[in-house]
């Protein structure tokens, strides 16, 4: 995908990392319906959003799909747990070819409940003032 048509926002290798993890398109069992949008589409534009800060509802329309189609496509992939798989993937591509550098590792703690960071922190300062 890197050097054809998307090859402006999304990587080279990217996609083809990508690709494996996605889950199939749902058949529908009666039948008919409306074709699939191509996963390698929808995946451009996700790239886009998510890369330039965007609104879903601020997606270009060179991607060809509309904003909804793409923002069901990213909670369903991210349901599916697509988006830490191709995280590791991506850290495992880097780590074969001697890229990765784990000298410098940022924890962020942005996950933790402010309920028990604040009781932790009034345990700590137990007797310093008021709370």
């Amino acid at each position: 995908m890197g050097s054809d048509r998307w090859g402006w926002i999304v990587p080279d290798g990217l996609w083809e990392l990508a690709q494996p993890l996605l889950p199939p398109a749902k058949v529908r069992p009666q039948g008919g319906g409306t074709q699939n949008t191509p996963d390698e589409a929808v995946f451009a534009a996700i790239i886009y959003v998510l890369v330039s800060g965007c609104a879903w509802r601020a997606l270009p329309p060179c991607f060809g799909i509309s904003k909804s189609t793409a923002h069901r496509r990213f909670l369903i992939w991210s349901r599916a747990g697509v988006w830490g798989r191709l995280h590791q993937a991506v850290l495992d591509k880097l780590a074969d070819h001697g890229l990765l550098d784990l000298s410098r590792i940022v924890v962020d703690s942005a996950h933790v409940r402010a309920k028990r960071c604040l009781y932790g922190l009034r345990q700590a300062v137990a007797g310093v003032g008021n709370w």
